[in-house]
């Protein structure tokens, strides 16, 4: 009690901050400065009926959260559901995955971490359960829900060893959070280990839940405009990178890519599109972009990849995919759509956050691994001179992806005792 009264202090200190970083966020996305009342849990969102809550931090989360979100509307048709966010750009994804389903699912900010404003937004929606995407450990909300005796699920859960160390740190203010969630789905054996470390008490290990995402048949069809956009020219994608990885990446591409290969370059986060084509031009390389809807030319290099919700896409088109925050000490991105839609895919040396999965593709042979970005453009550029093992790659990427689906069916079972509890005692 006493460690979190001091952490909710450092909390009410840090509000000031907290409003400066919208503001200073809002430079380059204007939407942080929308919906400023839901940051301190003032909400106008309205249900009738029961409600089921998903919190998705930003876009990863709440992609990753779509087969969940399906399987709990169909197996609670009773129920609406809520999700929270903490960016924009995460609620925006879901009005793009789930706008069809409004009014019964809609998408809000998730307080802060204050206990006046976690008990706001719980009295206002009072959910019939909570469930956390991925690994999202919030001291107060967590105490809240107990207060209630509401049931709140760690789902989808993975806990790097670099990220278990920090929370060990923490002492007991993160072990009495985690012994204050009522059940976690851990994705692999390893993340469920170091989450009973922590203190958590019931965890199953139910799988990744990205590996039932399917590809939608939009993005493959839109993929293939893509392609015919490019014309017969070999294509590198370079996906969801980030900061300090383009300018390597630009630097490679000028000394080892013939100008017949094209570039497909997405950054991870949209607020860097600019940044990104100015890094381009900087570089001296002929640059169109995905939003000016125009045909490739012959002699452009770099393809700058600025949309949203189309990775998929970008992966059908490519030829191979080199997987961002891998070049960098960034933890890496998951390798899962590109696997998924069947596209070779290179990672880099740092893949902490995704440890796991990406030796599991490894292992597969649906994945290679390089230890900097010039070697993975030279094995890139290697694989496209040799379509026979580029193609025995992408064909165990597809297999690799299916063989591992099954996530979301044991997450709803993880789930499933703890809601037919609270449907007989209504909503608190």
């Amino acid at each position: 009690m006493i460690l979190r009264a001091l952490y909710t202090a450092l909390w009410y200190l840090a509000i000031p901050l907290a409003g400066l970083r919208l503001l200073w966020r809002a430079r380059r996305q204007p939407e942080y400065l929308q919906h400023l009342g839901e940051r301190i849990g003032r909400h106008t969102v309205r249900f009738d009926g029961p409600v089921i809550w998903l919190h998705a931090v930003s876009v990863g989360e709440t992609r990753a959260s779509a087969p969940l979100v399906h399987a709990l509307l169909e197996a609670h048709p009773e129920c609406s559901l809520l999700l929270t966010h903490m960016t924009p750009t995460g609620r925006a994804t879901a009005v793009e995955l789930f706008g069809k389903l409004q009014p019964r699912v809609q998408s809000v900010y998730l307080p802060y971490d204050l206990p006046s404003a976690v008990d706001r937004f719980l009295r206002h929606f009072r959910p019939r359960i909570g469930i956390l995407m991925e690994t999202e450990v919030w001291p107060n909300l967590i105490a809240g829900c107990q207060r209630k005796g509401m049931p709140l699920v760690m789902v989808n859960a993975r806990l790097s060893e670099r990220s278990a160390r920090g929370y060990g740190r923490a002492g007991a203010l993160a072990r009495n959070a985690f012994a204050g969630l009522s059940a976690i789905g851990a994705q692999t054996e390893g993340d469920g280990r170091r989450l009973s470390g922590l203190g958590a008490r019931y965890v199953m290990v139910t799988g990744n839940i990205k590996f039932d995402i399917a590809p939608p048949p939009a993005m493959q069809v839109l993929g293939a405009t893509f392609r015919n956009r490019f014309g017969p020219r070999q294509v590198v994608l370079a996906a969801s990178t980030r900061e300090g990885e383009e300018e390597l990446l630009l630097k490679a591409l000028v000394n080892l890519c013939p100008p017949e290969v094209l570039l497909v370059l997405v950054p991870r986060h949209p607020q860097r599109f600019e940044e990104v084509a100015r890094l381009v031009r900087r570089a001296g390389l002929s640059l169109q972009r995905r939003s000016g809807n125009d045909p490739v030319m012959a002699d452009t290099r770099v393809w700058l990849g600025d949309s949203m919700g189309e990775m998929y896409a970008y992966y059908h088109a490519a030829d191979l995919a080199l997987i961002g925050g891998s070049w960098k000490e960034l933890g890496g991105q998951n390798p899962i759509e590109a696997s998924a839609t069947g596209c070779p895919v290179i990672v880099g040396p740092h893949t902490f956050n995704f440890k796991v999965v990406c030796e599991q593709a490894i292992e597969a042979g649906a994945a290679l691994r390089a230890e900097d970005l010039t070697r993975g453009l030279t094995l890139a550029m290697e694989l496209l001179r040799n379509p026979t093992r580029r193609k025995a790659i992408g064909a165990a990427g597809l297999d690799f992806a299916q063989q591992h689906r099954g996530a979301t069916e044991r997450t709803l079972a993880l789930l499933a005792p703890l809601l037919q509890a609270r449907s007989g005692s209504g909503r608190h």
